[in-house]
């Protein structure tokens, strides 16, 4: 039920994931009177869908803790529930992103070794692809915080992008090892030191993200949410002057009408669309959340994720590597008892 376009948007984006998809099953949590019409609409969803009934709904602008104690029988809290059970095996949301991070901390937990998960996604670069965390669910983050991301993240490349060994940076004001706050020097030095095969590449600059200097962009969600707006938003500002260039002018227009081929491949280069769902790495459980003002294209992106993410046992991967983290901070016990 969560998104701009809910519940049909939900509904569509299912029946175009289904094209790439064979096997899949889908409990559809939320209102059944504005479900049911629509699977009527969609026949391939409806053979491969269960509905589960509530007219509770967490909204966007209901606060996290609100949500907590009060959405126990919410469409957002029941899908969470269905994967602890072990009913799904993953959730995916258009929802409230902080009620359902808060949500999905509280039901499922978090991974061995992980205090706090991150919110990650992909970002398009000049080599390919790139996967950025945090993104928002931890504003304020220490030096443990930022390694346990990093891990999480180049876990992430390997088995979902395919990298054999993906390269990773700490967004910093500046490549120099002297300057940043204490966290990233601290999260950078034990990132060297570290007995895991990782391939850290340094510090980078907010210019690197789009280069793809690294494989792997590690930040606090303070930084990150900023930077992940600013690129969506530099990227409509780009659009929108290449529009407002090619339609200035017959002879623009013209030029528009013979570069046309090549325009629907930028166009679909950039479309924020492909790389919808952020996935909520660190959790005991499969969770991805779809942009709210997403359509069903985008919906469909999500789902995706969320299958690859199961398929590829990235969990499991997760698990596995921080089974070897400990030895790295030998001299602050403290720290590591906390990974």
């Amino acid at each position: 039920m969560g998104g701009d376009s809910a519940p049909e948007m939900v509904v569509e984006g299912i029946d175009i994931a289904l094209s790439r998809l064979q096997g899949a099953e889908f409990l559809l949590f939320g209102d059944e009177g504005q479900i049911r019409p629509l699977l009527d609409r969609y026949p391939r969803v409806k053979a491969i869908s269960h509905i589960r009934h509530t007219d509770i709904v967490v909204t966007d602008q209901e606060k996290p803790s609100v949500a907590l104690r009060t959405g126990r029988g919410s469409s957002m809290r029941m899908a969470i529930d269905a994967v602890r059970k072990g009913e799904a095996a993953g959730v995916v949301s258009a929802g409230n992103t902080g009620a359902l991070m808060a949500m999905a901390k509280f039901v499922l937990k978090t991974l061995p070794g992980i205090a706090r998960p991150a919110i990650a996604t992909y970002f398009p670069t000049m080599r390919g692809e790139s996967v950025m965390l945090d993104l928002g669910a931890n504003i304020e983050c220490d030096a443990d915080n930022l390694v346990q991301f990093a891990v999480m993240g180049e876990v992430f490349a390997r088995n979902v992008l395919g990298l054999t060994q993906p390269s990773i940076g700490i967004l910093n004001v500046g490549a120099e090892g002297l300057k940043g706050n204490v966290a990233v020097k601290e999260a950078a030095t034990i990132l060297q030191e570290t007995d895991l095969p990782i391939k850290f590449y340094g510090f980078v600059e907010g210019d690197d993200i789009g280069a793809g200097t690294v494989d792997v962009i590690v930040t606090d969600g303070f930084t990150g949410n900023i930077a992940l707006k600013t690129a969506e938003g530099t990227a409509r500002l780009f659009g929108h002057f290449l529009k407002e260039a090619l339609t200035s002018s017959a002879s623009s227009r013209i030029g528009a009408l013979l570069a046309r081929p090549a325009l629907n491949t930028f166009r679909m280069r950039v479309d924020p669309r492909r790389y919808n769902g952020a996935m909520f790495l660190g959790l005991n459980g499969i969770c991805v959340k779809s942009h709210g003002g997403t359509d069903a294209l985008g919906f469909s992106n999500a789902i995706l994720v969320a299958v690859e993410m199961i398929t590829d046992g990235l969990n499991e991967a997760i698990k596995e590597d921080f089974s070897h983290v400990g030895s790295h901070r030998r001299d602050d016990p403290e720290a590591t008892a906390a990974l």
